[in-house]
């Protein structure tokens, strides 16, 4: 188990110091950050003068390792648009964005793995062509579509819900959440649903293929042989394994779900890092762009590496497989 864990570790800080290098390239060649801070009416004096100050002047290694060191302790220096800390606003949109994103995985999971379950077991029922037909429009519809319509449907003709915005929050420390809040929940549920469609339909289609794969195996075939009922063999047998690489998948999708909640929250201005990052791009902000980067592959490794554990724990043949030198 150490060693797996040795491994998994020796593996993230590869990939972490490989993405820290693509961000680190984005200033040097998308821009010069020196003319965007003093603007084209510098004089030679100040920009020679602004670039020893910022360690322009050194040679490529040492700005790359100044750089490592500093994405480390989680500085990437000033917002060249706002002209705040990028580090402060990042904290003040991760919150939003990470509880956008644990809604939507939830009720990804909680409504997709009962449809998938009802799709597999009842194959050719009407019920089931109907989860089948939902899945393929989740799967087809871009997400800017999805919720367009349900802000024309929900908000605009019914009036159900608020079309943009976080609603009220309340501040905890650093942490800044709505879900203490009713008009927090109230402004989430158009964004979330948005969001999760697209996850929700892709965890439905894979817990009903490995649903009917398991289904098919030689146990299951023991299991009825042996009297069990079909409870006990659809669920306490069957199920568990389905979700095996569901587990996988999930965990992958929930770095996904932060990292692309993009374009959910430029439709519904959701206060997140997605529209920080949009709004980066916008204006060529080289810092936010360099700290997202850097943060959404730190996530994707940290939700990696514990999906791996997860998965060490949970399927003994890897276990076996590992004490045997294999």
């Amino acid at each position: 188990m150490f060693a797996f864990i040795l491994r998994r570790l020796i593996q993230a800080v590869v990939v972490m110091v490989a993405v820290a290098f693509i961000a680190f390239l984005l200033f040097q060649y998308v821009g010069d950050p020196v003319v965007f801070l003093l603007g084209q009416d510098a004089s030679p004096q100040q920009i020679r003068e602004l670039r020893a100050d910022l360690g322009l002047d050194k040679s490529f290694v040492v700005q790359f390792g100044h750089f490592l060191v500093n994405a480390a302790q989680g500085e990437f220096g000033l917002s060249l648009r706002q002209g705040a800390k990028v580090s402060r606003l990042i904290a003040e949109r991760f919150p939003a964005t990470l509880e956008l994103a644990l809604i939507a995985a939830l009720l990804a999971l909680v409504i997709g793995i009962p449809m998938g379950v009802y799709s597999a077991l009842r194959r050719g029922k009407f019920l089931s062509q109907v989860f089948m037909t939902i899945s393929l429009l989740g799967v087809s519809l871009p997400t800017f579509l999805i919720g367009i319509l349900l802000i024309l449907v929900f908000a605009v003709t019914l009036g159900w819900f608020p079309s943009f915005g976080r609603g009220e929050t309340v501040q905890i420390g650093w942490w800044s959440t709505g879900l203490l809040k009713a008009k927090g929940w109230h402004h989430i549920v158009l964004p979330a649903v948005t969001l999760a469609i697209f996850q929700l339909t892709l965890v439905m289609r894979l817990v009903r293929a490995e649903m009917l794969e398991v289904l098919r195996t030689d146990y299951i075939k023991f299991a009825r042989a042996r009297g069990l009922s079909n409870r006990a063999i659809h669920f306490g047998h069957a199920l568990k394994n389905t979700l095996v690489p569901v587990m996988t998948i999930t965990g992958l999708q929930l770095g996904g779900l932060i990292a692309f909640a993009i374009i959910t929250e430029t439709v519904f201005q959701w206060p997140g890092m997605g529209l920080l990052f949009i709004q980066a791009v916008t204006f060529a902000d080289i810092p936010v762009m360099a700290a997202y980067l850097c943060l959404i592959a730190l996530i994707f490794v940290v939700i990696n590496l514990i999906v791996d554990l997860l998965y060490f724990a949970v399927d003994p043949r890897l276990r076996v497989s590992t004490a045997g030198g294999h």
